[in-house]
């Protein structure tokens, strides 16, 4: 399976877009995120040579507005299309994608948004204190599980134990996206790091919330397996 980075804070190329948020493709059809605006997102998909018409749906993680951003200019050209959500997600959200004539879907269960494209369900999460329920997106290859988080704000760990609950049968591949490690310190940082490893995950990469030093001690510790996710990347899982 093929996976394009559309968007991250860091790029491939100068003449690629980067900001705060996260977005990528699976397969030129199930699109995960949007990044923080429209306009960044299609300076990337039309530099990336992406044809918009074959995407079929949009699978939002959770409602932050760096990971939702430029959906409402996709929605604007690509009428009826479907969007995954969470129960849990605001109704300010959910109103704009029905006043844009999307169809959406709130998951709160393991659900195949297409063949060996799944969500993970509504996980909970809290942020600022307040409750942040996201999904994460699955993906099942012949290498196995690979699974894609914004944010990870219920805590990455614990939604690779859910994904994996799903799965038992299954090896985790790669685990990549926002693991939101960025306010934790060293310690914090090589627990999950630790975590990952019992859990025999075999490539790992952390981007956007992670944080530099995040990034800096996963790829100290999986070396050739670290992923270094930046806009304009194209990944085979």
């Amino acid at each position: 399976m093929k996976v394009q980075i559309l968007f991250d804070n860091e790029a491939a190329a100068s003449q690629l877009s980067v900001g705060w948020g996260l977005s990528c493709l699976v397969d030129g059809r199930v699109l995960f995120d949007t990044g923080e605006s429209d306009s960044f997102l299609f300076n990337n998909i039309d530099a990336m040579n992406v044809d918009v018409s074959k995407i079929k749906t949009v699978v939002i993680s959770h409602d932050h507005w760096d990971h939702w951003g430029g959906l409402w200019g996709l929605l604007g050209k690509r009428k009826g299309m479907d969007v995954y959500g969470c129960p849990g997600f605001g109704d300010e959200f959910k109103d704009k994608v029905k006043r844009l004539r999307a169809n959406l879907k709130e998951l709160s269960i393991l659900t195949k948004i297409d063949d060996n494209i799944f969500s993970s369900g509504e996980i909970p999460g809290e942020y600022g204190g307040r409750p942040m329920p996201e999904q994460a997106l699955v993906l099942t290859s012949p290498k196995g599980l690979t699974i894609i988080t914004g944010c990870a704000h219920p805590g990455i760990v614990k939604m690779v134990k859910e994904v994996k609950l799903s799965f038992p049968e299954k090896n985790i591949y790669a685990v990549l996206g926002g693991f939101h490690l960025m306010d934790k310190d060293r310690d914090h940082i090589a627990g999950v790091t630790k975590a990952f490893r019992d859990m025999k995950v075999k490539k790992a990469g952390p981007t956007h919330c992670s944080g530099k030093e995040a990034e800096a001690f996963f790829k100290d510790t999986y070396k050739e397996d670290f992923i270094a996710v930046k806009s304009g990347v194209t990944l085979e899982v």
